[in-house]
């Protein structure tokens, strides 16, 4: 009996010095971050990331601010949760149980439960609960129950706290930012996992990272290690801020051992960071992040490490540009901006097999540029399909968000690239450009002996000599060709839209063909002179026309003037 009175007695004495261990150690969150308890999310936030960075082991060596910062992190831990706020007003616990929390005691219904971090999914903590402890007295006369829990709500944390809370809402939360304000930022699920990272396996790196041309920046980690919550809450603020060019990922090399082997980024003694960059090769590539582990350097690397498609030009070159017909078709941002911005670099990364980028800076819309190509608010993207033909696909683009706007701009070039398909395969070959004044002395300039300029008013005579001359300009028709100079050298073929060009027609005869639904004009830049068929347009007709104009065998007039086009 003495025995067992001894042993309550020494286990009782324990309880007391944990029952003032945990006293000591709970502080009232408000008092720590030094807000009132009505204080709003905002200004939680903002005292958070003040008293952090003031104490933050990197920047404070001083005694006692590690200490500190871990205080701080677990007051805001409590306040910046909704519901643990509520429940820490309510009982002094942030987990909903009635309890000590310095100020009011905390004592229910004949029991006192004292508590400090723990819980279900979060690591490093134990729970001491003898059972049904006889007292001496008490507020029943019954039993007393005692639950002790040491240790943190951190998870992987080796401090018992979130670290990565220190770098939430470095981009803004009202506005401060660049690319908009953002909330507290994403809050981990259970056992610590952040719930706006991608779990990536084998088969997602395959068919989402490596083969759709977004960067992803991807964290490789263990459970066990210590920091990976840091690069965690940093990685989700990137992504928060640059949602739609950016994709993020997290790779658990504990369960996922041999995928994690096999592309070579197994943590050893750390967590590591890598991106998936196509920064300027069309095949992406898994470059490691080396840098500081601060907010401010990764952000620069991602951005660094974005897609650079886009060729940045001057508006001289721009020109040149309009002028050049390739394969691809292109598309070109005009904007204000002094440099590529990031939706454009994205987006040059995502859509680089299927165009050919450019961007450049403008002033203004009075630019003479902008002017012709008919642009009336900036910033704006250019088509140009593959045969020379020119669109404004949108202006005065308005970014709500990163990503839906790379979303709907995605969508228009979709349906532009589908047009430049069907262009192509309404011909066998080659297709035949429309004549615009961005292409007009590329394609009928002074270098360029004869152009051939097949003249429509309606969708269906447009498909019509379309195909005739893309058939005929396939064709040697020359008799007496320079043997060093193929045909092309010395023929041009360009269609002509005479319901938004008339005026120029004009210039080579005063009534404008108005007569004409289609017919072809021989036109000689360098002697302003012209030869004109308006008679049935047919295969043969038009073989017969270009034959005899190349032979010298048709009657050339001189222009009435310099033909202009918009």
């Amino acid at each position: 009996m003495k025995n067992t009175w001894t042993i309550s007695m020494i286990l009782f004495t324990c309880s007391l010095l944990l029952y003032a261990s945990v006293e000591s150690k709970s502080l009232d969150p408000y008092k720590v971050l030094g807000v009132e308890k009505d204080a709003s999310s905002r200004q939680i936030q903002k005292a958070f990331h003040k008293l952090s960075l003031q104490y933050h082991p990197d920047k404070n060596k001083n005694k006692g601010a590690q200490e500190k910062f871990e205080e701080i992190n677990n007051a805001y831990e409590i306040l910046s949760d909704e519901e643990k706020r509520k429940n820490y007003d309510m009982y002094g616990d942030a987990r909903g149980n009635p309890g000590f929390d310095g100020g009011d005691g905390g004592t229910r219904g004949g029991h006192t439960y004292f508590r400090s971090g723990g819980g279900p999914g979060h690591g490093g903590g134990f729970t001491f609960s003898p059972d049904e402890w006889q007292t001496m007295g008490g507020q029943s006369g019954g039993s007393k129950s005692y639950s002790f829990s040491f240790g943190g709500s951190g998870g992987d944390s080796p401090f018992g706290f979130d670290v990565g809370d220190v770098f939430s809402n470095f981009f803004g939360g009202g506005g401060g930012s660049q690319f908009g304000g953002f909330g507290g930022g994403a809050r981990a699920g259970p056992g610590g996992s952040p719930k706006n990272m991608v779990s990536i396996n084998s088969q997602l790196y395959k068919k989402e990272v490596t083969e759709k041309g977004v960067t992803w920046l991807l964290l490789s980690y263990t459970p066990s290690m210590k920091g990976t919550q840091h690069f965690e809450s940093i990685i989700e603020e990137i992504g928060n801020s640059l949602k739609g060019a950016l994709e993020v990922g997290s790779v658990n090399c504990e369960v996922e051992s041999s995928f994690c082997k096999e592309i070579g980024i197994r943590p050893k003694n750390k967590p590591r960071v890598y991106i998936y960059s196509y920064k300027s090769i069309e095949i992406g590539s898994l470059i490691e992040y080396t840098g500081d582990g601060t907010l401010k350097d990764l952000k620069s690397f991602v951005q660094d490490h974005l897609p650079k498609f886009s060729k940045r030009v001057t508006l001289t070159e721009l020109e040149t540009k309009f002028n050049t017909i390739e394969s691809l078709p292109k598309l070109i941002l005009l904007s204000t901006k002094k440099d590529t911005p990031v939706i454009w670099r994205a987006l040059s990364g995502m859509f680089r097999k299927r165009f050919i980028f450019y961007d450049t800076q403008v002033k203004d819309v009075s630019d003479p540029l902008v002017e012709k190509l008919g642009v009336d608010k900036l910033p704006a993207v250019i088509g140009l399909l593959s045969n020379g033909e020119m669109k404004v696909l949108k202006s005065g683009i308005h970014v709500k968000d990163m990503k839906s706007t790379i979303k709907e701009l995605g969508l228009l070039f979709d349906g532009f690239e589908k047009k430049n398909k069907k262009l192509g395969s309404n011909s066998d070959n080659e297709g035949i450009p429309l004549l615009r004044a961005t292409n007009f002395e590329l394609i009928c300039g002074e270098k360029t002996p004869v152009c051939v300029i097949g003249v429509f008013k309606s969708a269906k005579g447009r498909e019509k000599l379309h195909k005739i001359l893309s058939s005929v300009s396939q064709k040697s028709l020359l008799r007496r060709q320079n043997p060093a100079s193929g045909p092309r050298d010395s023929v041009s073929y360009a269609l002509l839209d005479a319901s938004n060009q008339s005026s120029f027609l004009y210039a080579f005869d005063k009534s404008g063909f108005k007569s004409s639904d289609m017919l072809l004009v021989a036109y000689k830049s360098r002697k302003s002179k012209f030869s004109a068929f308006t008679g049935d347009v047919t295969f043969e007709e038009v073989e017969r026309f270009v034959g005899s104009v190349l032979n010298g065998d048709v009657q050339f007039s001189k222009t009435r003037q310099k033909p202009t086009l918009k």
